[in-house]
C-alpha cells in the first residue's frame, strides 16, 4: 500500500534570513547545505529539507534549531511517522521527475504533497532507519578516513618535494630555512642541492595521441587499452577503458609501453594523471611521457601531480577551452633527483596512495550497499527481521 506525502508530513517554506539578528548558532540551510548561521531558528527538530528552486534532488536530514531559506522547503512529519525513515524515502527517490520549470529547476509543496511512498508500520519504519543510519556512520567514518589520508599525503608531497630524503639517513632533509647551505635557488623555488630541474622533454618521449577512424568498425574491439580523458578519474593506475581497440587499430596508433604517464592536456579534466598498467594509446587529448628510466615513472607521476597544477593553471590561463599543446607541455619544468632518492619518495608516496585508494574503493562499496538496502528495505521488498536487528 501506498501513501501520499500529504497524509504523512506537512511543507513548510522558508524565509529570507537577512533581517535576523547576528548570531552564530544556529545553522542557515539552502539547497546546497549549511551557507551560513544566525541567531534564532525558523524551525526545530527532526526534519527533512527538500529543494524548491535550483538543487531539488538534494534532501538534507536536520535536527535541533535551523533557519531554511526560501529555495527549499521543510518537512515536518506526522505522528506515526519515523522523520528518518521518510528521509531515507526521499534520498531513494528521483525527485527531478517532479520538476515543474523549463529553466531552473523548481518544485511546488502542491507537487511534493503528491509523492507515493510504500507505507510500513511505524516499529518497521524504525528498524529501517535504524539499519540505513548505520550504514551512514560507516560511510562517514570512511569519508573521515580518505580526508585525513589526503591530507597526510599532501603534506608528504610539500615535504618530499622541498626536501626530498636524505639516504644516508632515511630522513627528510633538515628545513632550507635551518640548513640554508644544503640548498639551491631554481626556477621551483628552494631545491636540495643534490637536485637538478629539468624540462619535461628531457625525463622522456613526448607523445600526443591519435584516433583511430571511428567509422571503421574493424578498428574497435577488446584487444588494447585506448585512453580518452574519462578513463582518467583518480586512480593511479589505468588498467581498463571503455573504448579498446583491434590489432589493427592499434597498429595505427603510437604504441606506449607499461609505466607510461598519460595527462589530459585538452578540456574540462585537463591537468589529469594516471600510469598506463599496460601496454596501450591514447587519443588526442592526452599527451603522454615514456620516461628514459621506466622504474622512475611513478616518482615523476607524484611530481608532475605536485608541480603541474600550477604550470597548466598558468598555460590555460582564460581560454575558453582549455588547452596546453604538445609543445608548451614538454617546456613544463621538474625537479630531477638521484635514482635511490626518487625511488624512496616514489615508495613512501605509493604506500599512502593505497591507504587511500583502499578507503575510496571500500566507501564506492559502503555506497552501493546503502543504495541496494534502500531499494530493498523501502519498497519491502525485503522484510527486516526483529530477530537480527532488536525489538524497538
Amino acid at each position: 500500500m501506498n501513501k501520499t506525502l500529504e497524509e504523512m508530513a506537512v511543507v513548510l517554506s522558508g524565509r529570507d534570513y537577512k533581517g535576523n539578528p547576528p548570531g552564530d548558532k544556529v545553522p542557515i540551510y539552502g539547497t546546497g547545505g549549511i551557507m551560513g548561521y544566525t541567531s534564532i531558528p525558523l524551525y526545530q527538530g527532526k526534519s527533512i529539507l527538500s529543494g524548491r528552486k535550483g538543487s531539488i534532488n538534494n534532501p538534507f536530514y536536520v535536527e535541533g534549531d535551523f533557519w531554511n531559506v526560501d529555495t527549499i522547503f521543510c518537512i515536518k512529519t506526522k505522528e506515526g511517522i519515523d522523520t528518518k525513515w521518510l528521509y531515507y524515502n526521499f534520498l531513494n527517490t528521483d525527485l527531478t521527475r517532479i520538476n515543474e520549470a523549463t529553466g531552473v529547476p523548481s518544485v511546488s509543496s502542491k507537487a511534493l504533497y503528491k509523492l507515493k511512498f510504500n507505507w510500513l508500520e511505524l516499529p518497521e519504519q524504525r528498524r529501517i532507519a535504524q539499519i540505513l543510519s548505520t550504514t551512514d556512520a560507516v560511510i562517514e567514518q570512511t569519508q573521515a578516513a580518505i580526508a585525513k589520508y589526503k591530507a597526510i599525503k599532501q603534506g608528504m608531497l610539500h615535504d618530499l618535494f622541498t626536501r626530498g630524503i636524505d639516504i644516508t639517513t632515511g630522513k627528510l632533509r633538515p628545513k632550507q630555512e635551518d640548513t640554508p647551505d644544503l640548498y639551491k635557488e631554481s626556477k621551483l623555488g628552494w631545491v636540495p642541492k643534490e637536485w637538478d630541474v629539468k624540462e619535461i622533454d628531457k625525463i622522456g618521449d613526448i607523445v600526443t595521441g591519435s584516433t583511430p577512424p571511428t567509422a571503421n568498425a574493424e578498428y574497435y574491439g577488446n584487444e588494447f587499452l585506448f585512453v580518452s580523458p574519462a578513463d582518467i578519474h583518480g586512480e593511479l593506475f589505468i588498467s581498463d577503458t571503455e573504448k579498446k581497440l583491434t590489432q589493427s587499430g592499434f597498429d595505427l596508433c603510437r604504441k606506449l609501453p607499461v609505466n607510461t604517464i598519460c595527462i589530459v592536456c585538452i578540456g574540462s579534466t585537463i591537468g589529469k594523471i594516471a600510469i598506463l598498467r599496460t601496454i596501450g594509446c591514447t587519443n588526442q587529448q592526452i599527451n603522454s611521457v615514456v620516461c628514459f628510466d621506466s622504474d622512475l615513472s611513478f616518482f615523476y607521476f607524484y611530481a608532475m601531480l605536485c608541480y603541474n597544477e600550477q604550470q597548466f593553471g598558468k598555460e590555460v590561463g582564460l581560454q575558453a577551452v582549455p588547452i596546453v599543446n604538445k609543445n608548451n607541455f614538454s617546456k613544463f619544468i621538474l625537479p630531477l633527483v638521484e635514482k635511490n632518492e626518487a625511488l624512496e619518495i616514489s615508495k613512501r608516496l605509493l604506500t599512502i596512495d593505497h591507504k587511500l585508494q583502499t578507503e575510496q574503493n571500500y566507501l564506492q562499496k559502503l555506497q552501493a550497499l546503502k543504495q541496494g538496502l534502500m531499494g530493498d528495505l523501502l519498497s519491502g521488498k525485503v522484510k527486516v527481521s526483529e530477530t537480527l536487528i532488536g525489538a524497538d
